[in-house]
């Protein structure tokens, strides 16, 4: 009884309210914003194995490098499992500021924090929610960003607690929500659209991650997760398609040897693919205004 007091109609589909995400609007959280943080944008997918922490990493770095003088940081909100420290080529312990603040390591011009520079690589976090909430929270109240004009959060994989404290705690300027054309991946990224309506998140859009596979030997193009899948999405959730990231050898041995695609392979059709969807969001900070 008390779920359906709370619950809701919308668009056609039955949901929850934010009642039932956390509590009535004016029992929310206070968010605080992040000092010196001008805008926050979450990464997003809803869904594990789309790509979406290698698409946080290369939009970070190439917002940093695309526009001089932007300053960026990167947060790894994946506290089970944190991709960053590796796809940025960073290790080690942050050192800490007098107030016990932790400073960010900084590779390609972002600044990078994450629950794996904190832990040992191959150790499992095994943890209930109580301490990954704990953990979120010190990511995102201990952590001395100097000043930033956009920090882009990767965010783990779901729409539970880590999303839900996030969203409540701080201001946001816009979610990226990546997919592929699949099917299967197109389901979790729709809860994902609707979770960000519901808290209350602008949508800046949706990235359409290995919409095609490109041959690097002789260029044919395959599409092996479908084909628009994120294009149709876009229309049928009116949510902006910021742009198409093709499936390339070059993507994943950039992750995997922390050699970010933006950087070390520029004139490639994926490099051109991320940098557009750069400057999309840009444009649509610039005419949000700071949070």
């Amino acid at each position: 009884q008390r779920f359906k007091r709370m619950a809701f109609v919308q668009g056609g589909r039955r949901g929850l309210s934010v009642a039932a995400l956390g509590g009535e609007r004016k029992g929310l959280p206070r968010k605080w914003p992040i000092p010196g943080v001008s805008h926050t944008i979450l990464v997003a997918s809803a869904k594990g194995g789309v790509g979406k922490s290698t698409t946080a990493v290369n939009l970070a770095v190439g917002m940093a490098a695309q526009k001089k003088g932007l300053c960026v940081g990167l947060l790894d909100a994946d506290v089970y499992g944190p991709s960053v420290p590796k796809m940025m080529s960073l290790s080690g312990r942050p050192e800490l500021t007098k107030q016990n603040r932790m400073l960010p390591l900084t590779n390609y011009g972002v600044k990078c924090m994450s629950m794996g520079f904190l832990v040992e690589e191959t150790s499992a976090v095994v943890w209930r929610g109580l301490m990954v909430m704990s953990a979120v929270q010190k990511l995102l109240r201990q952590v001395d960003w100097g000043v930033l004009d956009v920090l882009v959060v990767d965010m783990p994989p779901g729409t539970g607690d880590t999303q839900l404290t996030i969203t409540q705690q701080i201001p946001v300027s816009g979610a990226v929500v990546v997919t592929t054309p699949q099917d299967v991946a197109l389901m979790d990224a729709r809860r994902g659209v609707e979770m960000f309506r519901q808290v209350d998140v602008p949508l800046l859009g949706l990235v359409q991650n290995m919409s095609v596979f490109l041959c690097p030997s002789c260029g044919h193009q395959t599409n092996i997760f479908g084909r628009d899948g994120a294009v149709k999405m876009a229309q049928e959730t009116a949510v902006d398609l910021l742009g198409d990231v093709p499936l390339h050898l070059g993507i994943r041995e950039g992750a995997d040897s922390g050699k970010p695609s933006v950087i070390f392979d520029s004139d490639s059709p994926q490099t051109e693919a991320y940098l557009k969807i750069c400057s999309r969001i840009l444009e649509k900070l610039k005419d949000s205004g700071p949070t």
